[in-house]
């Protein structure tokens, strides 16, 4: 074989190698695509309230799962449903990890939403899903806790009596129990599936 065809290939090979060892070793990480909470993570505050089974839900007792937070109401007329249906997609996408990720959805409407009622919408979206009430001054803690925003606004000629304005963020609590992420009502269900994908490495 001729000996400089031989060097050539070899020298070919070592850059082929060296260009692979140099993205192993310096290419980015994968970053989040949420709004990521700055560091040190903060703690998630407590959720106690008791479920329409009557047993008690508790935020603590979901450590090692990837919680998605979602504060809304069941009679909203359409970031509600819109962000649940969404939060359906997350987990149709998941496919076997969703076992690994609880989506809460916790009402600002307590008056109307009782745990049997919100309970049950929840269910609509997916069965797995918790929906959470209970008496407005636990509520009142929760949203103040989470820095949630919420109206009551009344509707003058209307069955509906009021509407809810309200803060619709959904926070993700990663598996220490943190509050890590959190993604905007127009936040491509892609994006949340990759942030999620990543925290289950």
């Amino acid at each position: 074989m001729d000996k400089k065809l031989l060097w050539v290939g070899l020298g070919s090979l070592l850059v082929i190698a060296i260009a692979v060892a140099a993205n192993f070793f310096f290419e980015k990480p994968a970053s989040f695509r949420g709004t990521s909470y700055a560091e040190p993570y903060p703690a998630a505050p407590q959720i106690e309230l008791t479920k329409a089974s009557g047993e008690t839900f508790r935020l603590s007792d979901q450590k090692g799962k990837v919680v998605l937070l979602f504060f809304g109401y069941t009679s909203c007329p359409d970031v509600c449903p819109t962000t649940m249906a969404e939060l359906k997609q997350v987990v149709d996408q998941l496919g076997s990890k969703a076992n690994s990720v609880e989506v809460v959805f916790a009402s600002v409407d307590p008056e109307r939403d009782t745990p049997q009622v919100i309970q049950k919408y929840a269910d609509h979206f997916n069965p797995s899903f918790v929906g959470l009430s209970g008496p407005m001054d636990k509520m009142q803690a929760l949203w103040d806790a989470y820095g949630i925003f919420r109206e009551k606004v009344p509707l003058q000629n209307s069955a509906v009596g009021y509407t809810i304005n309200h803060t619709a963020r959904i926070t993700l609590i990663d598996q220490q129990g943190n509050m890590r992420l959190s993604y905007g009502i127009d936040t491509p269900v892609d994006n949340i599936v990759h942030d999620i994908k990543l925290l289950l490495r």
